[in-house]
């Protein structure tokens, strides 16, 4: 009877086994391919439309203050703003000289890199961003220079319009900034409270303002990755820095900083959808290029068949808000300081 009892419990235990994994046999597994399917179907949803959200999210953020609201609404870029320092007391040459600068470093180190590691490195992120810096910089020298060829033909044009005036024996108003003929006074002899003139800029100088905050968050967003996540992995691992790797992730920052202080472009909230939209156009081409060809993830958060792949698009989304925001206190500090400072000199409007 014992042996019988023992024998009929073990069969009561298999048929429980077999009944559970007959169970788990009915629930739907997913293979590789197919979560590597439905975690492209989340980022190419996820993709498009995050910076529609992320830039609606910060603007409704910057928004909550009324004092701010003034400051994030569309106002009109001036022709001066792409090449005018934010102090008068600064002339424009000087910025030439600070962006022929920068062009030239970020050439050459952008030159040594590709020498030293090829083609493969514009397969990074960070590339992308030190490329775009050397861009700015040298659409930002032209229009500097034109910008000071053209500040020179007004001044020897408001020198003339003085002396005639003087020669005639005419007033003129400095605080309206018209004299009795209907001529405008040269900006040299406005106000300083008036800061630019009422042209407004061309198309090259929206694009200009358009690539400095895409930029600039770009820049932001790689340098502090690397610097806080990557680095002190990679220091655990004995990974030795060499002088190329800490250049693109250091100079880029640092000329563009100096840039930031001295320029008179705007920073608004808003626009950080260019700067979304310049990681989303990355992580296409990531795409693209692993469909077309088998080759290693640059990044391995990009990789689709990793388990989490749909939770590190949107961290790396959502980073985006506090890497731009960076940049937008940068240039609230700078306004207050140099507002502060130099009254009668600043001529910025953040």
């Amino acid at each position: 009877m014992r042996g019988t009892g023992a024998e009929l419990r073990r069969e009561d235990e298999k048929m429980k086994m077999a009944s559970v994994s007959l169970r788990q046999s009915h629930i739907p597994q997913l293979s590789e391919n197919e979560r590597k399917k439905w975690n492209l179907l989340f980022a190419v949803i996820f993709n498009p439309i995050s910076p529609h959200f992320i830039s609606n999210a910060a603007a409704d953020n910057s928004e909550s203050k009324r004092g701010e609201m003034q400051q994030e609404r569309p106002r009109i870029l001036h022709y001066d703003e792409s090449w005018k320092p934010c102090l008068k007391d600064i002339h424009p040459v000087y910025l030439v000289v600070y962006r022929l600068t920068a062009f030239c470093l970020l050439l050459v180190a952008l030159s040594f890199d590709v020498a030293a590691h090829g083609g493969e490195l514009f397969l990074y992120y960070t590339q992308w961003a030190f490329t775009l810096v050397t861009i700015y910089f040298g659409f930002g020298l032209l229009l500097s220079i034109n910008g000071c060829l053209q500040h020179h033909k007004a001044n020897r044009s408001s020198d003339y319009l003085v002396s005639e005036e003087v020669e005639q024996g005419l007033y003129v108003p400095l605080a309206r900034g018209v004299n009795e003929t209907g001529v405008k006074s040269p900006n040299r002899l406005e106000c300083p409270g008036e800061q630019h003139c009422s042209r407004t800029a061309s198309l090259c100088g929206y694009l200009f303002q358009i690539l400095f905050q895409m930029t600039a968050g770009a820049v932001s967003i790689t340098d502090t990755l690397y610097w806080t996540l990557i680095f002190p992995f990679l220091h655990i691992k004995d990974y030795e820095l060499n002088f190329l790797t800490v250049v693109a992730h250091s100079l880029n920052a640092i000329l563009l900083l100096g840039d930031t202080a001295f320029n008179s472009l705007g920073f608004p909230w808003y626009r950080i959808s260019f700067f979304v939209w310049l990681t989303s156009i990355y992580v296409i081409f990531q795409w693209i290029i692993h469909a077309c060809v088998s080759i290693w993830w640059p990044y391995p958060i990009l990789d689709l068949s990793f388990k989490y792949a749909p939770l590190w698009y949107l961290v790396v989304a959502l980073m985006h808000i506090p890497c731009y925001a960076i940049f937008v206190l940068l240039v609230k500090i700078k306004h207050l300081v140099l507002s502060k400072w130099f009254p009668q000199s600043y001529q910025f409007c953040p």
